[in-house]
């Protein structure tokens, strides 16, 4: 049997001995631990590396804990993050959980209580993350048209004239969703990519090209036109707004 895989948490503590010991603690408590005592180094592991959950301290020398959360999220890096901090004021807290933050701990603190609450917002994260069929789609995500077909994210289905109804992949439902959440903009290749797979993603262009093949030959197949989704030489793609009714 597969051993199951270890979280790897981020740990961004100053302090080396309590760097240390909660490094200690969460490896006996079964995870992987990287531990940095400034953000800027952290930031370029992050976005390299994928991490389970950020454990940030919020007094650090190069910037605060609360800034840095701030700066992943504008360089669109999701990561579940716990805020460590000796500051028991309210409003600390208040902001933190503002800012996205998905717990708060106040020092000095039991490493039962932190183990447990680590593992309390992995849990959350893992069932958030159960809704997700790609980075930019949800099962919940309301139904929309592309160039005259039904799609619906809940079914994982796109329904063409005549009420006829086929099977799509994830990846292609996708596609599909950011062209039409970007109709009349210029998409690049890489936006593209990272819109649909994740900033972190490591996907080649041949592959992007190949579900942008299966896409074209399902709608052709079904007389519905593409003509609408047109390549940007050099650059990638524009999607709309001409005319998008299916040829009769």
């Amino acid at each position: 049997m597969r051993a199951e895989p270890k979280p790897l948490v981020l740990v961004i503590e100053d302090e080396p001995a309590l760097s240390e010991l909660i490094c200690l603690h969460l490896e006996e408590a079964g995870m992987q631990t990287q531990s940095y005592n400034r953000c800027a180094p952290a930031l370029r592991f992050l976005k390299k590396n994928f991490a389970n959950l950020l454990l940030l301290d919020v007094n650090l020398p190069d910037q605060s804990g609360f800034s840095f959360l701030a700066e992943l999220k504008a360089q669109d890096i999701q990561i579940p993050t716990i805020f460590l901090t000796g500051n028991t004021l309210e409003e600390n807290k208040v902001q933190g959980l503002e800012l996205g933050g998905d717990d708060y701990i106040t020092k000095p603190f039991g490493f039962p209580e932190l183990v447990a609450r680590i593992r309390a917002v992995l849990r959350r994260a893992e069932s958030k993350q159960d809704l997700n069929l790609t980075k930019n789609v949800r099962t919940g995500d309301t139904p929309f048209e592309v160039c005259g077909a039904r799609v619906s994210p809940l079914r994982l289905e796109i329904t063409f004239k005549g009420e006829i109804t086929e099977s799509i992949g994830r990846k292609e439902l996708g596609i599909l969703a950011f062209l039409n959440e970007h109709r009349g903009a210029v998409i690049t290749r890489k936006e593209l990519i990272h819109g649909v797979w994740g900033i972190h993603a490591d996907v080649q262009s041949r592959s992007l090209d190949q579900y942008i093949v299966k896409i074209r030959e399902l709608f052709k197949r079904h007389g519905h036109t593409l003509d609408s989704f047109r390549t940007v030489h050099g650059v990638g793609y524009c999607f709309g707004p001409e005319d998008e009714s299916p040829k009769g």
